[in-house]
């Protein structure tokens, strides 16, 4: 054989023996995380659960546990089981303050009243960045207000729950996480837009971003693929009480599924559809007064696992669901699981995954 046959030859070898390992890697590595996933959901007795993992330029698992009912014994269907996700909700709304930032017609750094006028003023002034960032002293919920059951048909509505309070304390010396804080801020980009907010989540973000299966989850709408949601009491899932989160769409009203939270993610790898300087308004942790950190932008928390790798995302809690989204910009990775049960220990399971794959 010839030397340059030869080496042509050696080449393609290497090459074709170097796609083969690789591809029976990514398999066990699957076959890994599919079974940490399966013990998972058995230890912590979900009744359904979804997960989708996008690594490099493909997703490399999507699969559903257990079943979206229960009783119908109907399961789990990552790409159309609409699941409550919770706080996870900030997320996406931050990206439509970023489409309003990019187009210039919403300035963080403006007080709240330019943009929502008729908001009660309070003891001190507050901009939209401190109220996006847990940081301008809005209160979170009290009493029996996370079971509300009313129905409120607009955003300007659902502010009448804490609207007339005081601020608990002056802007940027403190932080209290508040998901009426984004009611707020849904009422900011409705004043910034002049678009109603539900229709502009729909239009600027879901839409133009293929996310087909997220939506607001109104109580009265009967949707087929939506999932049963429970809570556990005396050891055993049992149907969730009745709750309509009207009252907070921007905050934690959404549902959808783990493919669109993926689809989400990746969108965010690149600067096609929010730039770079944007990224960095709504990805980038605030301050306080006192100089420490808040881990948290607007709308995105920064997470740094025991490798000291850092994700940008979110956690969910609602009555009858349980979230986790994280993305990790230099991996190019993004980690979504839905539960269909209400305060269900994640147990470091996506740190768990992430170790799987990228170790």
């Amino acid at each position: 054989m010839k030397p340059l046959t030869r080496f042509f030859t050696l080449s393609l070898f290497v090459l074709l023996s170097t796609s083969l390992v690789s591809a029976q890697d990514l398999d066990e590595r699957i076959q890994k995380a599919e079974a940490v996933i399966a013990e998972y959901a058995k230890a912590q007795n979900v009744p359904g659960m979804s997960i989708s993992i996008y690594k490099g330029n493909k997703m490399v698992l999507s699969k559903g546990y257990g079943y979206a009912d229960v009783t119908a014994k109907k399961p789990v269907d990552p790409a159309t089981t609409l699941f409550r996700i919770g706080s996870v909700s900030k997320t996406l709304t931050a990206a439509g303050m970023g489409v309003l930032i990019q187009s210039g017609e919403l300035d963080p750094k403006e007080e709240i009243h330019t943009y929502v006028p008729d908001f009660p003023k309070k003891k001190y002034p507050m901009t939209v960045q401190q109220v996006a960032g847990h940081i301008a002293g809005i209160r979170h919920y009290r009493g029996d207000e996370f079971m509300s059951a009313k129905s409120y048909p607009t955003v300007t509505e659902g502010l009448d729950i804490f609207k007339d309070d005081p601020l608990l304390f002056e802007p940027q010396t403190s932080y209290q996480y508040s998901s009426y804080g984004w009611n707020l801020i849904s009422a900011v980009m409705e004043g910034a837009s002049g678009e109603e907010f539900l229709n502009f989540m729909e239009h600027r973000v879901f839409g133009a971003l293929g996310m087909d299966n997220t939506l607001a989850e109104w109580a009265n709408k009967e949707l087929p693929n939506k999932t049963k949601f429970y809570v556990y009491r005396d050891g055993k899932n049992i149907e969730a009480p009745f709750v309509d989160n009207s009252y907070k769409w921007a905050g934690g009203g959404f549902i959808g599924t783990t493919e669109d939270l993926v689809t989400f993610g990746v969108a965010h790898f690149d600067y096609d559809y929010l730039n770079e300087e944007t990224h960095s308004v709504l990805m980038t942790p605030q301050y306080m007064t006192d100089g420490k950190s808040t881990n948290y932008g607007m709308g995105w928390r920064t997470y740094t696992d025991n490798q000291n790798r850092v994700w940008l995302g979110h956690s969910g809690g609602s009555v009858g669901g349980s979230t986790m989204f994280l993305i990790n910009k230099k991996e190019k990775m993004v980690i979504a699981y839905t539960i269909n049960r209400s305060s269900v220990n994640f147990d470091n399971l996506h740190f768990k995954l992430a170790d799987i794959f990228l170790n």
